[in-house]
């Protein structure tokens, strides 16, 4: 940025010869970011030196420009490794980026004057990091065993001097000395600063690094350009906007240029590009990975944006949220909750109220003392749901360039907050969308997970829930490696796993994953990688892992238009091989090898069902192949007893087993001859999990009937093996239908399936007989459901009656 001509004997409060202006900040502290604008209007600086990469500097104009709007990060990434990456992430209310606002307004040069991103990005020691999360919040690597007792060693300067106050809180400390802090026109701008400074370098004298080694080569190359910047500008006419950390460091005086240099000299380096991106206050509020460390930016915004009276303003603001979400908050309700906050302000000592005390105030003003309500204050005023925005001449991959404009032409905005999407595929909008989606999870780039949808189930309809984070244009940057468009990256990453894929399981997977992108270039070379792997692979298991994502995809092709032939002829050839080899694969299974078989049998019986009729095909119809298999399964004494009775469930369910041909098996596997431990994995597969078998139990009282003939007659000793099965199986149900079942069992089922006359089992709770009077007085109710005229009333009372009875 070239300088500008100014004048140089421009007014200051500030005495001549005190050297550069210092100015030590808590980075997104609305108190320092006030404290700092004030300070550069009465100094008027010549030049602005602000903590940050410098690579930056030939994007910070772009920080002027009107559609960048915080809160926005640099993003710094290795070129060749761009996984490897680092923010710095900037608020309204960070210092730094009032300081660049500042200097931009003025037409006053500013420079980034921390380490370069180019060493930055090449540490890869875990125990190396800033002063706090704020000042370049790389990946973290993983530590070696000394780095935890390293990072433990480290100090937080703030929560040192709230101590040494009597505070127990270092953010309520903070409040109270700075963000409440009032400030009038006859304060001295520059005080607050040098009291800063003061306690820092007490703290720097007491701690030295403070456990936070790689300071040491970050403040050296901070005072060499703080070194060039006095030569070029002035010893007086530089300000600096830093951490308050680095403060003492920064006193030219009391090392050399030499020394400086011999501390930076061998540092590893790697190449590295910029950009400006967009970040989000949930981002801030995290205190780890890509964060900023501060608990509610939503607060810290209102408190720096506010011109006055900022708990009155807060209370409007929570109560204008809880009238959206259609609670009633009257302006009383406001009044009262600023009265009381300022009430527990005064009773703690408080010069103004804070963020604990306005939260009490809501809670038990607007709230009734419920702390629901609060959770919504929290996400979306305390932290805040704000997403930035950054101009479209700042640098950016190709693959972030297509990207965009696919945002904007299927006019889907990347949001912070969480949301549902819900598409009709038959829409072609929609049908893009989720083209885009599909694709970009193929990319790893985990813009939308997919969902329940709402509705219909239907193949035309896809729910999607959409969360855009900051994160994630490192994820696009990574993935520019594949192309520089979303479907041409998509197309060759989904070839090379094709290729390097060494599971049938990953292939099938890959396949569907195609078909919902519409991948169809890449298409050919998955499709061969699938028959390949298919041909080689002789393992059941691996074989039916694979066919049900083949069976989905199939599905895919009519409202997606692919063509699925190939896909369909692969399907039906595993489905074949599945059938044969399955019988032999069930026989000498242990119990978790079982287990593992009844998933598979499951997952395949689902999968055949969705495969297109193969009757044409030399092998005959797979559907009744399959019934064939089952069958056997069934009847064979060798299979695991959950095998026999899950088969024997699959095929009472598809109506291809009568109800006596599965009371026969039950009384089989039930018999005294079984050992108890088979006969209760029998009835794990016959009834257990969430398949509906406790249902078919309440109304099939013969199958309830053998179950409890066969559990009262298991030996005592027999009991505690059986009983973890059992306890497996029925906690699997729902809560009404277990107390039904154990009102049956009380009361007695019929073996031969008929329900016991009440009057002569003499059940307690019921009467001798049917209380006509009873029944009769639902009559009127029954008929105004059924819109009953007058004129049929009494054709109809014999009907109704008997319905009520």
């Amino acid at each position: 940025m070239t300088t500008p001509v100014r004048d140089t004997d421009a007014p200051s409060s500030r005495p001549a010869g005190s050297g550069p202006l210092l100015l030590g900040v808590r980075h997104h502290g609305p108190g320092s970011a006030r404290a700092v604008r004030a300070a550069l209007d009465a100094a008027s600086p010549s030049a602005v030196l602000i903590e940050g990469p410098p690579e930056g500097d030939a994007l910070v104009a772009l920080a002027g420009d009107p559609q960048m709007r915080p809160p926005v990060a640099l993003l710094a990434h290795a070129v060749d490794d761009p996984g490897r990456a680092a923010f710095w992430p900037l608020a309204e209310f960070s210092p730094e980026w009032v300081a660049i606002r500042w200097a931009l307004a003025h037409d006053v040069p500013v420079r980034f004057i921390d380490l370069p991103a180019t060493h930055s990005l090449a540490y890869t020691d875990g125990n190396e990091g800033g002063d706090e999360a704020t000042d370049g919040e790389t990946r973290p690597e993983p530590e070696p065993e000394h780095g935890a007792s390293a990072r433990a060693l480290r100090i937080d300067p703030l929560a040192v001097l709230a101590e040494a106050a009597g505070y127990d809180d270092a953010e309520r400390w903070w409040e109270d000395v700075v963000e409440h802090r009032g400030s009038t026109a006859a304060d001295d701008p520059f005080a607050p600063f040098a009291a800063v400074g003061e306690a820092m370098g007490a703290l720097r004298e007491e701690y030295g690094d403070g456990g936070h080694r790689r300071d040491l080569v970050r403040e050296a190359y901070m005072r060499i350009q703080l070194r060039a910047a006095r030569k070029e500008f002035g010893d007086d006419r530089v300000a600096v906007v830093c951490g308050a950390w680095h403060v003492p460091a920064l006193d030219t005086g009391t090392t050399t240029a030499t020394a400086d240099r011999a501390l930076l000299k061998g540092l590893p380096k790697v190449r590295s590009e910029l950009t400006w991106v967009p970040w989000t206050h949930q981002r801030l509020a995290r205190h780890s990975g890509y964060g900023a460390g501060i608990d509610s930016p939503g607060w810290y915004g209102h408190l720096f944006g506010a011109p006055d009276r900022p708990v009155t303003r807060w209370m409007t603001k929570v109560a204008g949220l809880l009238r959206e979400e259609d609670q009633p908050v009257s302006s009383a309700h406001v009044i009262e909750a600023v009265r009381l906050a300022e009430t527990l302000a005064t009773m703690r000592g408080r010069p103004l109220a804070g963020l604990t005390e306005t939260t009490d105030a809501i809670r038990a003003v607007m709230c009734d003392g419920s702390d629901v309500p609060l959770g919504l204050i929290r996400d979306r005023l305390i932290v805040g749901d704000v997403l930035g925005e950054v101009p479209d001449s700042a640098p950016a991959v190709p693959l972030q360039r297509d990207l965009t404009r696919l945002q904007r032409s299927l006019r889907l905005k990347p949001e912070a907050l969480e949301r549902e999407l819900d598409l009709d595929l038959r829409k072609e909008i929609d049908a893009g969308r989720s083209r885009m989606l599909h694709r970009l999870r193929l990319l790893g780039i985990g813009w939308g997970e997919p969902a329940a949808g709402r509705g219909s189930t239907g193949t035309f309809r896809e729910s999607w829930r959409l969360r855009w984070e900051p994160e994630l244009y490192v994820r696009v940057a990574e993935a520019g490696v594949w192309g520089t468009t979303v479907l041409s990256a998509a197309t060759a990453k989904a070839e090379s796993q094709a290729v390097s894929a060494t599971a049938l399981s990953e292939v099938t997977a890959l396949a569907e994953q195609c078909l919902l992108a519409e991948l169809t270039d890449a298409l050919p070379v998955v499709m061969k990688a699938l028959a390949d792997r298919a041909a080689l692979d002789a393992d059941v298991g691996h074989l039916a892992q694979a066919l049900p994502a083949l069976a989905r995809s199939l599905r895919y092709g009519d409202v997606r238009s692919t063509d699925t032939a190939a896909l369909g002829e692969v399907a039906a050839g595993l489905a074949e091989r599945i059938c044969v080899g399955l019988p032999p694969a069930c026989a000498a299974l242990d119990a978790d090898g079982a287990a593992e078989m009844r998933g598979h049998l499951d997952s395949v019986h689902t999968a055949i069902g969705l495969l297109p009729d193969a009757a044409d095909r030399p092998a005959g119809d797979l559907a009744g192949r399959w019934v064939a298999v089952l069958r056997k399964l069934a009847a064979r004494d060798t299979a695991p007893g959950v095998i026999r009775g899950r088969s024997a469930r699959l095929l009472l369910d598809d109506g291809r087993l009568p109800e006596d041909e599965a009371a026969r098996l039950m009384g089989l596997a039930l018999s005294p001859g079984t050992p108890p431990a088979d006969a209760a994995a029998w009835i794990e597969g016959f009834v257990g999990g969430a398949s509906g078998g406790g249902m078919l139990l309440v109304h099939d009282e013969r199958l309830l009937a053998l179950v409890d003939t066969w559990l009262t007659g298991v030996p005592d000793g027999s009991f505690t093996d059986v009983l973890p099965l059992l306890r497996r199986t029925f906690s699997a149900y729902e809560p009404g239908v277990r107390r039904t079942l154990g009102e049956l069992v009380r009361r007695g089922p019929a073996g031969g399936g008929a329900r016991p006359d009440r009057a002569e089992a003499g059940i307690p709770g019921f009467g001798a007989a049917v209380d006509e009077t009873r029944a009769d007085a639902v009559l009127p109710v029954l008929r105004l459901l059924l819109g009953g005229s007058t004129a049929v009333e009494h054709d109809n009372d014999n009907d109704l009656a008997g319905v009520a009875r």
